[in-house]
């Protein structure tokens, strides 16, 4: 417990120093999309609820928790012609749970223009990150994990790079009840030009609660709240969701997200079979901006 309280305090210290010493609005804003349809259709509260690869997204910590090896791809069909990629796998090596992921999104249909009038062209604005992510268990309860991130952007000829890095926390606080903290996208970019992007750094924290109420149903249930902080912004997003999977076959989801102008209910639904999970979400936005839907495939083994 002493131990969990040390690791806790020390991030949410680096956290908040960070936050003091962060100016003005952040770029790179493919980092923020949220990544794998189980944990966007829950309010994106992956910090505590992924309990499988995609930690290495929210919070390399969690990669701990995952005893067996797995591979994940997803597509997130976003809006305002915007696509993200995500490949992930999860294994173990030299007594740690490790880690690795591509991802790649891309925003098209931009227009080029020399003069007012039609566009010349158009072109596309690439992102890119690589990460890997290690993560260690210390007694029965917590877990601790960081990530290092190679960041690309670019342009026509236009293009910056970057590093960054993710540390994570999770600790068991009861056989139902779980604790996570996150601090991500620690880092800089190189000069897009004449200036360089600023990162979007965020704070996560929050529980997730597992239940076997309904055991004799057949229904697992489990929920989650998480506290979400961008260190250039003054909104603090409070985001939750629900889960209830039938005799681990069948899972439906909902979730919602507070503090943002055009999103805030989340949904989905998963199937599981075997050794493959399937999963889908759906992101309504307002502002006649569409709906953001994302689809997931991972297997163990």
């Amino acid at each position: 417990m002493n131990r969990m309280i040390k690791i806790m305090t020390a991030l949410m210290l680096f956290a908040f120093t960070l936050e003091a010493q962060d100016a003005g609005k952040s770029g790179m804003a493919f980092l923020k999309i949220g990544s794998g349809a189980r944990n966007i259709s829950m309010g994106d509260i992956g910090s505590v609820i992924s309990n499988d690869v995609t930690a290495v997204y929210y919070n390399p910590a969690n990669l701990a928790a995952v005893s067996a090896n797995e591979v994940f791809v997803s597509h997130n069909e976003w809006i305002q012609d915007t696509r993200s990629e995500l490949v992930a796998a999860k294994f173990s090596l030299l007594g740690l749970s490790w880690g690795a992921a591509i991802n790649s999104t891309k925003i098209s249909g931009i227009q080029v223009r020399e003069n007012p009038g039609a566009a010349i062209t158009e072109v596309s604005w690439q992102y890119f990150m690589g990460s890997l992510s290690a993560a260690k268990t210390f007694g029965d309860k917590l877990t601790a994990g960081a990530t290092i991130k190679y960041l690309y952007e670019g342009i026509l000829s236009d293009d910056a790079t970057g590093y960054a890095f993710d540390l994570g926390a999770s600790y068991v606080l009861t056989s139902d009840i779980r604790l996570a903290l996150a601090v991500r996208n620690i880092g800089s970019m190189n000069e897009l030009r004449a200036k360089s992007t600023v990162l979007p750094t965020d704070i996560r924290l929050g529980a997730v609660y597992t239940s076997d109420i309904l055991k004799s149903s057949k229904v697992d249930l489990t929920g989650g709240i998480e506290i979400q902080k961008y260190t250039a912004q003054d909104d603090i997003h409070i985001n939750g969701g629900v889960e209830g999977v039938y005799d681990n076959l069948l899972a439906v989801r909902i979730g919602y997200q507070t503090m943002y102008e055009s999103k805030g209910i989340t949904a989905g639904a998963g199937l599981r079979w075997g050794i493959i999970n399937f999963d889908y979400a759906i992101n309504p936005f307002s502002r006649n901006l569409g709906s953001s839907h994302i689809v997931s495939l991972k297997i163990t083994f």
